[in-house]
């Protein structure tokens, strides 16, 4: 894997953007959907982000998930500088410091709930053996322990995003990423399901969670609004 930069910034530190800006050019046309986004997330946080339709939650998103790179700037992640890595090093990135939700659940049909949540791990190549044990656990936690065996068609949509959940969490990463988890869900099972969130950030998990609700983003200790590739407010709750 390519070196890492060092991060001057505290230990604590675990996600710090710098001034990244993104550029797409399609054709004659150029689009700038981020403007110089400068972002410091600490360990343990837990933070939303929100705002209109076109104003960069997206991309920001694939950056801080190593889905995409800044045009210019620097992102860190922990210890290194991910912002340049070749799309390899990524992947790595991906599967080792990093977990997803989406608002699609993207669990594979084919595959038991059990099976879903340990797909990471193979890509890993951890043992059979660990990743059953280890994704037994993940079930458990997320309610799901007497769900093993069934396949996704047979859950719902609440009890596939808990799967999700689980999935995101088999690599132990350093951040979780959801992407409107909550999107497809009906209200009970979206507040069931941000309950599950709120336990983790509680247990020391660190929360990025894109959103249009601002319902949802209360359930954050923090708010960024982007404003056309900007940080237009960045707010901490006092949720005592």
């Amino acid at each position: 894997m390519t070196s890492p930069v060092e991060n001057p910034a505290s230990a604590e530190t675990i996600v710090r953007l710098e001034s990244v800006e993104k550029t797409y050019r399609m054709g004659p046309v150029t689009v700038q959907a981020l403007r110089g986004i400068s972002l410091s997330i600490e360990a343990g946080d837990y933070i939303s982000i929100m705002g209109p339709s076109g104003c960069g939650k997206s991309t920001l998103l694939n950056v801080l998930g190593c889905l995409d790179r800044p045009s210019s700037g620097h992102y860190f992640l922990g210890a290194d500088d991910v912002s340049n890595l070749d799309d390899r090093d990524l992947s790595e990135i991906r599967g080792a410091r990093l977990g997803f939700i989406f608002q699609s659940y993207n669990l594979i049909q084919q595959l038991t709930v059990v099976e879903n949540i340990e797909v990471p791990l193979f890509y890993q190549g951890c043992g059979e053996e660990e990743m059953r044990e280890r994704a037994a656990h993940l079930a458990k936690l997320v309610g799901l322990e007497a769900r093993l065996d069934h396949k996704p068609f047979e859950l719902s949509g609440g009890q596939q995003q808990r799967v999700a959940i689980a999935r995101a969490l088999v690599n132990d990463p350093l951040v979780i990423l959801a992407d409107e988890p909550t999107g497809n869900l009906d209200s009970v099972s979206g507040q069931e399901i941000l309950k599950v969130f709120d336990d983790l950030n509680s247990h020391g998990k660190t929360i990025i969670l894109v959103t249009h609700d601002a319902e949802v983003a209360r359930h954050a200790a923090r708010a960024v609004r982007l404003r056309d590739g900007l940080v237009d407010s960045d707010v901490r709750f006092n949720k005592s």
